[in-house]
């Protein structure tokens, strides 16, 4: 198992496509909490991610029998999300694509082609 740290790294970057219109859609369809149910990539099952409505984001990662919160800050930037958090002393700044979001579902594609599928909570 990938120890806590590695998997934190992995966890923070998400992108969006489309036009203006289209992006403020996705501003407003990503807001709220999501569980990962498909994990192809770094976040495991089970992790929960909440995008606030003020540009925030709060992760909650289980590892194991570890549990960490992780908070950051999120923006949308044309056809990417980029994704900043600290971890310790370290600040992470991250992008990678969405490849599907709807109401319910949220499918992520990171920089290496690995793909995680996010369900609305």
């Amino acid at each position: 198992m990938k120890p806590l740290a590695a998997v934190v790294l992995g966890v923070f970057a998400v992108g969006l496509a489309g036009s203006a219109s289209a992006q403020d859609d996705n501003i407003k369809k990503i807001v709220g909490k999501w569980e990962v149910v498909k994990s192809g990539g770094d976040l495991p099952a089970g992790t929960t991610i909440q995008f606030t409505d003020k540009g925030e984001l709060i992760a909650t990662i289980k590892v194991d029998a570890e549990t960490a919160t992780i908070k950051g800050t999120y923006k949308i930037d044309k056809e990417r999300l980029v994704v900043t958090v600290t971890v310790g002393d370290m600040k992470i700044e991250e992008t990678a694509t969405i490849t599907e979001l709807t109401d319910a579902k949220l499918v992520i594609k990171d920089k290496d082609g690995k793909v995680d599928e996010l369900k609305r909570k």
